[in-house]
């Protein structure tokens, strides 16, 4: 087993459990153990050893009334990701009064391809450089025969860490790029471009039906980080976004 979505998460006793200032305590989603990760064959630089940790307020005590928004900086505080390394002393904290526990999943690890959108910014700039960002462009990469080819070999969102994120809706790269600018680019701006060219998916968890994990209508949640925040094992610098159909 690798980890586990849902149950009670083992953190350092001096750690608080984490809140959003002015609305309350997150949920437990998941818990990933680095050590059994095939990190050597990855494509990111993942711990070998210690705990990933992920929280989300998940809409329980407000009825998903506070909503996440990429131009909205004071909501990214609704997800977390927390590092416990490795032989750190950790306690089984219960989870807060105000918010019901998930049932545990047991969670396996195993190495799968996946594919990057046409319109991701390095797959564009390799054909198409300079077309618009997030939009099909004149290249056969683009055709509907490709699209639906790639759909069919990499059609669901499931539970993932690294590689290429599978979005609902718009790529979640460019979400959190215009997050990161804090909405001054527009989708013409090179800054954009380079931004969501250069943060890499760190986590992806799908809504799980059997535990009633539900993440809006059977939508996602989505951690990205640059690659420099994560080889300095910076995850509080992790940028987040969520998608739902």
């Amino acid at each position: 087993m690798t980890g586990q979505l849902g149950g009670l998460p083992g953190l350092p006793s001096a750690y608080d459990w984490p809140k959003w200032e002015g609305h309350g305590p997150l949920s437990f989603v998941a818990s990933i153990d680095c050590a059994g990760l095939p990190t050597a064959a990855g494509d990111i630089d993942l711990p070998e050893a210690g705990t990933l940790l992920g929280f989300y307020f998940d809409g329980q005590l407000d009825d998903d009334e506070a909503l996440v928004f990429a131009e909205d900086r004071e909501s990214w505080a609704r997800a977390r990701v927390l590092y416990v390394a490795a032989g750190e002393e950790v306690v089984e904290h219960g989870t807060p009064a105000e918010v019901a526990l998930y049932p545990v999943v047991p969670l396996t690890a195993r190495l799968e391809m996946t594919a990057a959108e046409p319109w991701h910014p390095r797959i564009r700039d390799a054909f198409t450089a300079g077309a618009r960002l997030g939009y099909r462009y004149n290249h056969p990469v683009c055709s509907q025969e490709l699209l639906a080819a790639m759909w069919e070999f990499d059609d669901e969102v499931r539970h993932q860490i690294g590689r290429h994120a599978h979005s609902v809706q718009n790529p979640v790269g460019i979400e959190v790029a215009e997050a990161a600018l804090i909405g001054e680019g527009s989708w013409d701006d090179p800054r954009l471009s380079e931004e969501a060219g250069d943060s890499v998916l760190f986590a992806q968890f799908d809504s799980e039906d059997a535990v009633d994990m539900m993440w809006g209508d059977a939508g996602a949640l989505y951690w990205l980080i640059r690659p420099e925040d994560l080889a300095e094992r910076r995850f509080e610098r992790a940028m987040f976004t969520w998608q739902c159909s």
